[in-house]
């Protein structure tokens, strides 16, 4: 196995996860590319952290994380080929490939004078911005249904498990599970190009690369589980993607939209959490918290979307999460702006979310009643196992004065509730006095 770069002080689990979250997407494009076989990068890169997670508490992290797993993935994969003698010409190939890749390099000569490992190590992350490029556009291949491109992408690109993703699309987790299996089959079988695809095909899977990077996003906004509300990691690398994507593609204001709504939501990150880590709600924030750097920058590219007059959902939400970044006090939050993009946002995109978030601002603005109204126009069957949907009729019944019927709704949202952040603020706002 190769080893990495000597690495710094030792490092804890949450490090770890980090460097986890931030590289694994990464990895994971750069060993599909090189052996073309999905399941064995996986398996490949996987190995790799497991060896990291043995080594670098004690050794400490490699100067480069990343090509660091990439390497030593690429040659646990290798080893495995060789041991497999019906995939000896696979092997051979993907060796040929990555040889080539690593040592035709126009450098200087003083460059090629180095430690070969490191210079290994600096070429590999050369090149994996560009693979993730090609992973995001492989997943959201068109011979896959839009469910399963965006499932595929949350599973190789961001990382995250079949249970966080269950979670995303409010379905059972063998649902989940069975629809990544079988994406991965269809694109071995149909020989799916590991590729941008040429400027001509890229709107069409444009919709799928920003809803698996915004579902991305929203994990990592409110995490599934775990012991902190957030998962810091996943936002920032959501973000990250989000500009991959704009540089790509800067003239689609959709893809500038989604950019913008998660820069201005993640800067009111810090304000969203006690001291003590309970979760504190939107009203009770302290602004001065707000990461100003971030809503100038979303304000900016609020403002770019608008002149091109082409909105989108994306946009829109920007556009709403921009009013609340306006606001120098929650009382001073235009409501009435706020439940207008919501309607426009209905007009573009119906759903039942969309419609829960409208009835929420439609209750800030007209009061409890109003919002209760707005929220029994909603399919419930759509949002029975929702835990927002139950959490903001729980509110709004308690300030309707509708103790008995609030103290159920609370109850329901919180047996729904995996984060203990956000069902320990769900008990604190379900008083005792309620029942």
């Amino acid at each position: 196995m190769t080893a990495g770069a000597p690495g710094g002080a030792a490092i804890g689990a949450d490090e770890l996860a980090r460097v986890f979250t931030c590289e694994i997407g990464r990895c994971t494009a750069t060993l599909i590319r090189i052996l073309g076989d999905i399941d064995l990068a996986q398996d490949a890169v996987a190995e790799a952290f497991a060896v990291a997670a043995e080594r670098w508490p004690v050794t400490g992290m490699p100067a480069n994380p990343g090509a660091w797993i990439t390497t030593t993935a690429r040659n646990r994969a290798f080893d495995r080929l060789r041991r497999e003698s019906t995939r000896t010409n696979r092997y051979v190939a993907a060796y040929r490939l990555a040889d080539t890749e690593m040592t035709d390099d126009p450098r200087s000569d003083a460059d090629a004078g180095r430690d070969p490992e490191a210079r290994e190590l600096d070429q590999l992350a050369d090149v994996i911005a560009d693979d993730q490029l090609r992973l995001m556009f492989l997943c959201c291949h068109p011979a896959l249904s839009p469910d399963a491109q965006v499932a595929l992408t949350l599973r190789l690109l961001g990382g995250l498990d079949t249970t966080q993703i269950a979670h995303a699309f409010v379905v059972p987790e063998p649902t989940i599970a069975q629809r990544i299996v079988r994406a991965k089959r269809k694109l071995r079988d149909n020989h799916a190009s590991y590729r941008i695809p040429p400027a001509a095909e890229l709107p069409d899977r444009l919709g799928v690369v920003l809803a698996a990077i915004s579902l991305i996003f929203t994990e990592g906004h409110t995490a599934t589980s775990g012991p902190r509300l957030s998962r810091v990691d996943l936002s920032t690398e959501a973000i990250r993607l989000g500009r991959v994507l704009v540089e790509l593609m800067p003239d689609e204001p959709e893809a500038v939209g989604l950019l913008a709504l998660m820069l201005l939501t993640d800067a009111r990150r810090d304000a969203r959490t006690a001291p003590d880590g309970s979760m504190v709600r939107l009203s009770e924030q302290d602004r001065t918290a707000w990461n100003r750097e971030q809503i100038v920058e979303g304000h900016d590219l609020v403002r770019a979307c608008l002149r091109r007059n082409r909105p989108g959902p994306f946009q829109i939400q920007a556009a709403i999460a921009a009013v609340h970044a306006d606001a120098i006090t929650a009382e001073q939050t235009d409501w009435h702006q706020i439940v207008v993009l919501y309607d426009q946002l209905t007009a573009l995109q119906p759903s039942a979310v969309v419609g829960l978030n409208r009835a929420v601002a439609v209750g800030e603005q007209l009061g409890p009643d109003a919002g209760l109204q707005a929220l029994a126009t909603i399919d419930v069957d759509d949002l029975a196992t929702y835990q927002p949907y139950h959490a903001v009729h729980a509110d709004l019944l308690a300030r309707a004065g509708r103790r008995s019927d609030a103290v159920a709704a609370y109850d329901r949202a919180i047996a729904l509730t995996s984060n203990p952040s956000e069902r320990a603020f769900l008990v604190a706002r379900r008083p005792e006095q309620l029942a």
